[in-house]
This record gives structure tokens, C-alpha cells and sequence, in this order.
């Protein structure tokens, strides 16, 4: 079931890095047109349409690459996406499709941040799925050499929007222990440049790395 007063409505999320060094949440709407067609410079992937695929091992194990998969199958691509001249990193337009920013998968230290759509014109988007996840969950990323990383959620939070960005420092820093964090919106539709009121945040840790 989709949030609350979300049927038919959604918007883009955008994260704004300012020189303090914390970071803002903030609400774009997305443009209609533009969510069949892939973004440029994406990574590896067929087109930007949710899948949702079995959760079992044999599909795990047929993730594409360039995509991360979530516990109960959806899966979203990912688009390494960097700050514009204004110090904004927008999603993509595409709802399938999901940004990338901050550490490289595995990396020593730093948050690999995730962000996605929850959904669209009543169409979910593969990010819904963060409002279902738990401890103990497990998230894969397909990179796009085809290797495996696996990582275990080990925090799920819901935060008032107006809170996030006095904690963005905790969250997304690029400091601290290595971790995977994904975004997506939820709540009640407020309108405006808020778009939702609160924020979906699952935190995980690195546990499996490819092989070879």
C-alpha cells in the first residue's frame, strides 16, 4: 500500500551540499516526459522501469549490473550522479532509476548514499520498499563489473523532514565507519518545495564483497 495521501502524486528528491558541510533534503517535481527515458550516464542497466524480481537465490543472483536490489526484490538502477555548479545532486528522473553520491562501494570510510523515487502517478517505485524493510534485511549491489556486494541493514528510521538537516552529518558523512544508506520520501503530501513531511533511512553495513 502506498503512503498516505500519496495515490497519483510524488515528487524528486534532491540533495543540496553546502560548504558547512550539511546537507539538505530538499523537493524538485519530477518531469513526466523524461521517466521512460534513461538518464545519461548511467550505469550499466536495460530501461528505467521498476523490476521486481522473486526473492530467492537464483534471482539474486541474476541481478543486472549496475543495480542494487532490495530484501523483497525490487530493484532500482543506479545513476552515479555528482553535484551541480549550485550544490545540488538531483534524482533521476526515471522512477526505476535511483542516484548514487558520496563513497565508492566498500570503501574504507563514508557513507554510500542512495536515493529514489517511492512513487509515481500510483505506480510505486522500487524506493516504497524502504517503509517494509527491518534489521537484519539484506541489500545487494551489482556493480558494474558484475561483482556482488551485500550489505545488512542495521538502522531504519522515519524523520520529521524538518530534523534531517541538523542530522545529515551523521547520515551522510563522509567520515566514520563505511556504510550504505538509502533515502526515499514518505508521510503526508504537504505540497510545495517540501513536497512529503518525513523521510525513510536505512542505514547498512558492508558483509559480503566479490570474489576473485
Amino acid at each position: 500500500m502506498l503512503r498516505t495521501g500519496l495515490a497519483a502524486v510524488s515528487a524528486a528528491l534532491a540533495v543540496a551540499a553546502f560548504a558547512a558541510g550539511v546537507i539538505l533534503l530538499t523537493w524538485l517535481p519530477p518531469e513526466p516526459a523524461a521517466l521512460a527515458a534513461p538518464p545519461p550516464g548511467s550505469l550499466p542497466g536495460e530501461n528505467a522501469a521498476p523490476a521486481v524480481l522473486p526473492a530467492d537465490s537464483e534471482s539474486a543472483a541474476q541481478q543486472r549490473p549496475g543495480t542494487v536490489r532490495l530484501p523483497g526484490g525490487a530493484t532500482a538502477r543506479l545513476v552515479r550522479t555528482e553535484l551541480t555548479d549550485r550544490g545540488v545532486l538531483p534524482i533521476p528522473r526515471g522512477l526505476g532509476d535511483a542516484a548514487w553520491w558520496g563513497a565508492k562501494l566498500g570503501a574504507a570510510q563514508g557513507a554510500a548514499l542512495l536515493s529514489g523515487h517511492v512513487n509515481w502517478e500510483g505506480q510505486r517505485g522500487p524506493f516504497d520498499e524502504l517503509w517494509r524493510m527491518r534489521d537484519g534485511d539484506q541489500v545487494s549491489v551489482v556493480d558494474a563489473r558484475g561483482g556482488r556486494w551485500v550489505y545488512r541493514v542495521d538502522d531504519v528510521v522515519t524523520l520529521p523532514k524538518e530534523t534531517l538537516p541538523e542530522q545529515a552529518a551523521k547520515w551522510f558523512g563522509q567520515d566514520g565507519p563505511h556504510r550504505l544508506v538509502l533515502v526515499t520520501c514518505g508521510g503526508d503530501y504537504v505540497g510545495g518545495t517540501e513536497g512529503y513531511d518525513e523521510n525513510r533511512l536505512v542505514t547498512a553495513t558492508l558483509v559480503t564483497r566479490p570474489t576473485g
